[in-house]
């Protein structure tokens, strides 16, 4: 773990939250440090206007965007660009509302020792997109190649080109981040996933994201979302080809 920088992604008031992890990572002897996150209600009018696309958002998602998922996207964002402020080759980024499981070390470790078969490895997923092993990590992890849907973003492992792709493209904001970050034949990079994950969300961590009053009737009536159809059929052809293209690619340079 020399190699690798571990953020953890916190918001000023949830220190309850920083110090849960914080003992759970401790207790693996994973040093970390915190991330301060962008707090999206705090931002100005300006700065929501220049970091988000709203009617990109719109059409590709299919609902209102919140302030919650701005200031988790560019809090994501910050996380690279304190990778690559540092002398460090790899980022673990941790969401804090994530439960690290006590295979997380070795595995990290492991795909540290691997550092040309990836560039942004999912350690946890909510999807679990569909994953074709390529390499043995252990007796009981695999790394994968996606083939469909996997979102979730609150751990994974990132090195600095895969850093450096993200900052050059990922804003303005157009899709909650966990849908956005993962789209490897756009930003040029290697994505995949630990099997079985390593790192899960803690479902007794209640959301920062969303408050009540910003969710009624943010999805779009069924009439409106056709745009959103249209986009996710041609993203997700575009995941299957890349991942088939990858799978083999696997295959035959070994």
């Amino acid at each position: 773990m020399d190699s690798v920088l571990t953020l953890v992604i916190n918001l000023d008031r949830s220190v309850e939250r920083l110090n849960r992890i914080g003992r759970m990572l401790d207790e693996q002897s994973i040093k970390w440090e915190r991330l301060p996150a962008v707090d999206g209600r705090a931002l100005s009018e300006t700065q929501v206007n220049q970091f988000l696309d709203a009617k990109a958002f719109g059409r590709r998602h299919g609902m209102t965007p919140l302030l919650g998922e701005l200031g988790c996207y560019l809090s994501h964002v910050n996380a690279f660009k304190r990778l690559l402020a540092s002398p460090f080759p790899l980022a673990l980024i941790l969401e804090d509302d994530v439960l690290p499981l006590e295979d997380l070390r070795s595995v990290v470790s492991g795909l540290a020792c691997l550092p040309t078969r990836w560039d942004m490895v999912k350690l946890s997923a909510v999807h679990s997109g569909t994953p074709v092993a390529c390499e043995r990590l252990d007796g009981k992890h695999r790394l994968a190649v996606m083939l469909s849907r996997c979102t979730g973003s609150s751990a994974y492992l990132v090195n600095r080109k895969a850093a450096q792709s993200y900052l050059n493209g990922l804003l303005p904001m157009s899709l909650p981040y966990d849908h956005e970050f993962d789209k490897a034949w756009q930003y040029g990079i290697k994505v995949r996933r630990v099997v079985p994950e390593v790192a899960t969300h803690d479902s007794h961590v209640a959301s920062t994201i969303a408050v009540a009053s910003e969710t009624p009737n943010r999805k779009f009536h069924w009439t409106r979302r056709m745009p959103t159809y249209r986009y996710r059929l041609g993203n997700e052809l575009n995941r299957v080809l890349h991942g088939l293209a990858q799978v083999l690619q696997e295959r035959f340079s070994r």
